[in-house]
This record gives structure tokens, sequence and C-alpha cells, in this order.
């Protein structure tokens, strides 16, 4: 029977949960859910899922439980996801993550690779699907014989109209010291009309695009801590404007700036 590991049970988790617990009804796997608070796991699984009491900082038994699953998913907090994959590495398990690619994970290429391994980072909706919507429309576009003037793209997770009961229009669904932090210390950066600009912290709320969407409405945008390292990602090196932002609900950003002064 394979198993699957899933270490962290925090707020992104639930949705990851009940989807490979429905999958495993089909599969037969093995779900196996780790967390220090187990209350919290508790409430994000049904039977026969199993949820146990986990430290990452107990060595010995992160090892334990990597050697022992067929697949690790780590929805700790990024900084931890470095010590997952080394353990992953030394036990051959592949590894997945729904954080950035960090650059001690990106030094492990090569021996991933000659193992055989799949270490799968950036599968959220951002980073993730933000990736994959963007390379779709970009290949779509030259396929058809165009070239690109400019390329803006904004993501965010929205609160559902039916859920959106506060004056704020967003609700936590990760973890809050992540928002909070979301552009610190900065600056954003990106480029426009051939031109590299910066928005400092300070200021970051402040520099609002607007936007009003046929059938979901207006919305704003404030930009992403860093542009530029996806310009070559994306293949967008002839490019006069790259610029990746976060989409809120209007008065977000009026809202958040009032924190960031203080």
């Amino acid at each position: 029977m394979k198993i699957i590991l899933i270490l962290g049970a925090g707020l992104s988790s639930h949705r990851l949960i009940s989807y490979l617990e429905d999958e495993a009804r089909i599969h037969n796997w093995r779900i196996r859910v780790g967390d220090r608070d187990l209350d919290i796991a508790r409430e994000k699984i049904t039977h026969p899922t199993e949820v146990f009491e986990f430290n990452i900082q107990n060595s010995v038994q992160l090892e334990r439980e990597v050697k022992s699953a067929t697949l690790v998913i780590s929805m700790l907090p990024a900084r931890f996801h470095p010590e997952v994959a080394r353990v992953c590495l030394k036990e051959r398990k592949s590894m997945m993550t729904a954080s950035y690619e960090s650059p001690e994970i990106r030094q492990m290429e090569k021996e991933v690779q000659k193992k055989g391994l799949l270490f799968l980072n950036e599968i959220g909706l951002d980073p993730g699907i933000d990736h994959m919507s963007a390379m779709q429309v970009i290949e779509r576009i030259r396929n058809e014989g165009h070239s690109l003037t400019g390329f803006e793209s904004f993501t965010g997770g929205l609160v559902a109209p039916e859920s959106d009961n506060n004056p704020w229009h967003y609700k936590f669904t990760w973890n809050p010291t992540n928002v909070v932090l979301a552009g610190w210390p900065g600056p954003a950066q990106f480029i426009q009309c051939g031109k590299i600009k910066y928005i400092p912290y300070s200021r970051l709320f402040r520099r609002i695009e607007y936007m009003d969407i046929e059938g979901f409405g207006k919305f704003e945008g404030y930009a992403n801590r860093d542009s530029l390292k996806y310009i070559e990602k994306y293949n967008l090196q002839r490019v006069p404007t790259v610029y990746r932002g976060t989409l809120r609900r209007p008065g977000f950003s009026k809202a958040w700036d009032i924190f960031v002064q203080l």
C-alpha cells in the first residue's frame, strides 16, 4: 500500500487533505498527517486518515516517518522545507511543497535527478497555477505568430461572494504571518517600458492598479516583491514591461497601508 505523508496541518492543508482522502478511497492509499497540534490535525481529517504528533526539530522522528512513506508532502512553513528535502534525498523519497523553490532545494537538483526522484515545488495558486496559466497564454500568443509588448499578471486568494461578510473583503486562508510579511522588507521591483522600477515597502500599498473584470466586479492590485526573476523563466527578455501583482478587493490596500505606516 502506498503511504502519503503530509507534514503540517495548517490553514493551507485543508483542501489538500480532503482531496487526497477522496483519491485514497479509490486508489487504496494510506494517508498520514503529522502536526505539532493534534487537535488542529484531527479537525481536518476523516477516517481512516491517520494523525500523529510531529515535531520538525525531532530529526529521528522525521527520518522514521519519511523512510516509511511513499511520497512526502511538506505543508510546513517554507523555512523547514530544506530540512525535509535533505531527509527525502537521503531516504530516496519524492517530495512536494506549495512554496517557492528555495536556493537550498535548487542546489539539490542534480542529486535529485541522479536518484530518479521528483521534488515538485510551487504547486499552489501563487506560486503554481499562476505560472502555468501565464505560460499557457504566452505560448499561445507566440504560436499564433504574435509578439508580446508587455506582460502583467495579477493573482490573489479571494473570498467567495457568498462568504464575503467583512468590511475588509478578505479572510486568512494561510498563515497570517505570511500575509503580514508579504512584500516586506521590499522593495518591490519590476520593469516598465524598459526601465527597472522599485517601490519601497512604505509606499507599496499606495501604488495601486485598479481593474474592472466583466462578470466579477472591481478589484485592485499591488506589486509583488520581485517580478524581475520571472523575465528569464517566462522567456520575456525582449518584453519591455513585466509586472506581477497581487489581486484584492477595493479597500484592502488602503486599510493595510495604515498598518504599514504604523
